[in-house]
């Protein structure tokens, strides 16, 4: 064995547990359940009708679907984008070493710590029992034109405190000899952001953008815990529609059919915009 076939089987070693997890709690249960999906059936009785592709077809005529779609994009552009836009400004605000700042890092990390479902009832609280009662400003989970902002701002409350730890590692990562050559050059602080600091730390907003987008897509616990798809469906997202079909409305089928087009679009997305962020990282 030469040294580089010795080298790429030391790396598979060190993905392979979690290669053997991802086989067994989610490839393989996918895979399973795709049958499921061009069948008719309740997900309790033994038989299972087999109708081909009406269920797929059904999708794309489905205003429930297209409801859940609008408000799980909504959703995702919102928290993607301010989670991250929080996070970094937090992140150069408080990115030096100080006991001031750690202290800073620490309450705007915590919110990350709690459970999403936690999280949910404690802005419901803040919604109904703060806002409207102390400012008399109505809870948006009450509207349908604004109860996917107040789902989102539940988030991005909660993720910016990751994405703010992950910038300011980045940021912690570029070298000082840059900020003092445009320092040299009568550069601004503007002009060493946009130059120096935001072209360098690229990779953390990949990563943080990916993962914002992934997480905002498949969102299910803050509007179960905090509206429970309401009011009027308004913020039901597909996550939930599905979960409603499996569960709720004994539509196993067309369920696990709506669940196998979200599977791919998730991970076809997902790639896609990795794939955009990192040729802008090359190119920088």
């Amino acid at each position: 064995m030469n040294r580089k076939m010795k080298k790429q089987l030391q790396e598979f070693t060190f993905i392979l547990p979690a290669l053997v997890m991802f086989t067994i709690f989610v490839a393989y249960p996918f895979l399973q359940g795709f049958p499921i999906s061009f069948t008719k059936w309740d997900g309790m009785s033994p038989v299972k009708a087999y109708v081909g592709l009406k269920n797929y077809i059904r999708i794309f005529q489905d205003a429930n679907v297209t409801n859940a779609v609008k408000n799980t994009l909504l959703f995702t552009a919102v928290t993607m984008v301010f989670s991250n836009l929080f996070g970094l400004l937090f992140a150069l605000m408080i990115s030096k070493k100080s006991k001031l700042n750690n202290v800073l890092r620490t309450c705007i990390f915590m919110p990350y710590c709690l459970s999403l479902v936690l999280s949910s009832y404690i802005w419901r609280y803040v919604y109904s029992d703060v806002f409207y009662d102390k400012f008399g400003i109505a809870s948006p989970l009450g509207s349908t034109a604004w109860v996917m902002i107040g789902l989102a701002v539940i988030s991005i409350w909660r993720d910016a405190g990751y994405c703010m730890v992950v910038y300011i590692a980045a940021i912690q990562g570029v070298s000082k000899d840059y900020y003092e050559a445009a320092e040299l050059e009568g550069a601004t602080s503007w002009q060493k952001f946009k130059a120096i600091t935001f072209p360098m730390i690229a990779p953390a907003v990949t990563a943080n953008f990916t993962l914002l987008l992934a997480w905002g897509m498949k969102v299910f616990d803050y509007p179960m815990a905090a509206t429970a798809g309401g009011p009027g469906r308004a913020s039901e997202t597909v996550a939930m529609l599905i979960y409603n079909n499996l569960f709720t409305y004994f539509k196993a089928g067309y369920g696990q059919a709506i669940a196998v087009v979200f599977t791919i679009s998730i991970f076809a997305v997902s790639t896609l915009v990795s794939k955009t962020l990192r040729a802008r990282e090359v190119e920088i």
